[in-house]
């Protein structure tokens, strides 16, 4: 079992506060993987807006929940995240 982080933006947040900000995430995730914080990928969707909206998948909802709790994008009010149970069936 997986976890799916989706984050849609919050109504009003402007572009440049987002661009702004993305080093702070970023900076964070890189932190929380390298720390074996369980992210197996992560990344936004392309359309209709890059910006709009995102996720990341974890190895335990722990992890996920830990996460949410002190990325940047959050903690600043910029995303709403939703965690979601996946069953995935990898094809490898």
């Amino acid at each position: 079992m997986e976890f799916v982080v989706l984050y849609s933006l919050r109504e009003g947040t402007e572009r440049a506060r987002l661009l702004e900000v993305f080093p702070r995430h970023k900076a964070y995730y890189e932190a929380f993987r390298a720390a074996g914080g369980g992210l197996i990928a992560l990344g936004p969707f392309q359309k209709p807006d890059p910006a709009g909206s995102s996720m990341g998948i974890f190895s335990s909802r722990e992890d996920a929940e830990r996460f949410i709790a002190q990325d940047p994008f959050v903690t600043e009010g910029l995303a709403d995240p939703r965690v979601l149970e996946w069953n995935v069936v990898r094809f490898e």
